[in-house]
């Protein structure tokens, strides 16, 4: 019978360590941007500056 005080214990202790990393997790803004990741995929065919194109630029001029 102690055993179950014991099990009970330990799962609330890992459950408020549970809830403490999940209230620090929303309070530093994890979870604010829901929409950018799922258009992601969308705008990965734009162009983007390459920097060697910049470095064969610079060195021409």
């Amino acid at each position: 019978m102690s055993v179950i005080y014991i099990l009970i214990t330990v799962s609330i202790v890992v459950a408020v360590v549970f809830l403490f990393a999940f209230i620090k997790a929303v309070k530093s803004g994890q979870y604010d941007d829901d929409y950018t990741p799922s258009v992601r995929m969308l705008f990965d065919d734009e162009l983007k500056p390459n920097k060697s194109i910049k470095t064969e630029k610079q060195k021409s001029i």
